[in-house]
């Protein structure tokens, strides 16, 4: 599959995690283009805060493969990942990640920081802005819905 192929598989993930009322983010681990582990965001669902989309491929990615080294594996994710989750590509040696939308409050690729110009003993490629317009628009789109939800939720109860 194509680098655009594979992004898209995310963002199908990201609309299920908002269908449940989840900050709609999907990733997919694949390995030589074809995908062997997807998931999405179910914080609340499940009530985890372990439960975020990059962490939940990266679990069955290394169940699927038997090991938790996938160096030979690229991580496609709808959001830039956050510190959690950017330990964990580094520990689990990812080779390539590419995401879509950026964020500037926790991203830990360039947006708030770069965890990965440090000096570990990782480090993966970072490809930014694949599908970025997509991925942005169900992010927005769902907070959008959020306080609207909050605001009648309020008008309500006056």
């Amino acid at each position: 599959m194509t680098d655009r192929e594979l992004m898209e598989l995310a963002l199908d993930q990201a609309a299920k995690a908002a269908a449940l009322g989840e900050v709609p983010v999907g990733a997919v681990v694949a390995k030589d283009g074809i995908p062997i582990a997807m998931a999405y965001n179910t914080r609340e669902t499940e009530k985890n805060a372990l439960h975020h989309a990059e962490l939940k491929a990266i679990d069955e990615a290394c169940r699927v493969l038997g090991g938790w080294r996938l160096w030979q594996c690229e991580l496609f994710v709808t959001l830039e990942p956050c510190p959690m989750c950017a330990g964990a590509i580094i520990n689990s040696r990812i080779r390539r990640v590419v995401y879509g939308a950026a964020d500037p409050k926790a991203g830990c690729c360039g947006g708030l920081t770069d965890l990965f110009a440090q000096p570990f003993n990782h480090h993966p490629v970072i490809e930014r802005g694949l599908c970025q317009e997509e991925a942005t628009a169900l992010l927005q789109n769902f907070f959008i819905y959020l306080r609207q939800k909050r605001l009648k939720a309020k008008e309500e109860k006056k």
